[in-house]
């Protein structure tokens, strides 16, 4: 039983690490909106386009001439 609530302490620390290092980033745009990303934008070089995830999750796109500034939150 206690090799068993051992297991179970190291699953959720490890758990609750990779939550800790999933960072959001909030991407300003020259519009005036506000970007919420989960994980840090790429440039994609070739394309002049930060590439990220959404709130929801789904790969987008944005050309870097809109960005005015990405924070991490």
């Amino acid at each position: 039983m206690k090799k068993f609530l051992t297991l179970i302490s190291v699953v959720v620390l490890c758990f609750v690490g990779l939550v800790a290092c999933s960072s959001e980033y909030i991407i300003s745009t020259k519009d005036g909106r506000m970007l919420v990303t989960e994980g840090q934008p790429k440039l994609d070089d070739g394309t002049g386009m930060y590439i990220y995830d959404d709130a929801d999750g789904r790969e987008t796109m944005i050309k870097k001439d809109d960005v005015v500034q990405i924070m991490e939150r």
